[in-house]
């Protein structure tokens, strides 16, 4: 996945760039994530797998065609508000080509519209929720991961067999909201199938 990611992120920072003479400009990737917040230790692990993932993929060098690749880190704090904002000066002060994160689904809701105006790739990752690339999706917005229907649909063939009741408790936000729904129907699906 990370050379999948790599190669991604180099083919819309070249697109980004535009001009042959802006060839030798480094690659900038804002890397917006909950660096605190309620999602700070899923947030650290993120942005040490990342960082890791771009290492390898380039064989230490942290280069792609000739460009250093700079990650310029954004704290979103798990708040929409601040994810949006963050987001936006990564691409306006900041000069980022692209953008990865972030932790939470409700943060990457309120990010897609600036991806839009922007004009500018984000790399969803590792949010999840359906709607992110559902309904609210923009040409602007690639996820690179699982979304919530993915993981009901093995969480449901893993747990719906005769006999048993399933429960869900979730957070009351897109995450929860989307993978909530998606099990609904992904139980449904299950049963017809049995």
């Amino acid at each position: 996945m990370q050379r999948r990611l790599l190669l991604t992120l180099a083919l819309a920072a070249t697109a980004a760039a535009g001009a042959h003479a802006q060839a030798t400009k480094d690659i900038r990737i804002a890397h917006v994530y909950s660096k605190t917040g309620a999602l700070e230790a899923y947030g650290k692990q993120t942005a040490t797998g990342f960082v890791m993932g771009l290492d390898y993929a380039t064989g230490g060098t942290m280069t792609v065609a000739g460009r250093k690749l700079v990650v310029i880190e954004k704290d979103d704090q798990g708040k929409p508000d601040v994810g949006k904002s963050q987001l936006a000066a990564a691409y306006a002060d900041d000069k980022a080509d692209v953008a990865v994160g972030p932790t939470a689904s409700p943060v990457a809701l309120a990010m897609l519209p600036v991806a839009e105006e922007y004009k500018k790739l984000l790399l969803v990752e590792p949010a999840v929720a359906d709607s992110i690339t559902g309904e609210k999706w923009n040409k602007y917005i690639f996820r690179t991961g699982r979304n919530s229907s993915q993981d009901a649909i093995a969480n449901a063939v893993a747990l719906d067999k005769p006999g048993h009741t399933l429960v869900t408790l979730a957070q009351d936000n897109a995450f929860g909201k989307d993978g909530v729904k998606a099990f609904r129907e992904a139980v449904k699906t299950a049963r017809l199938v049995h």
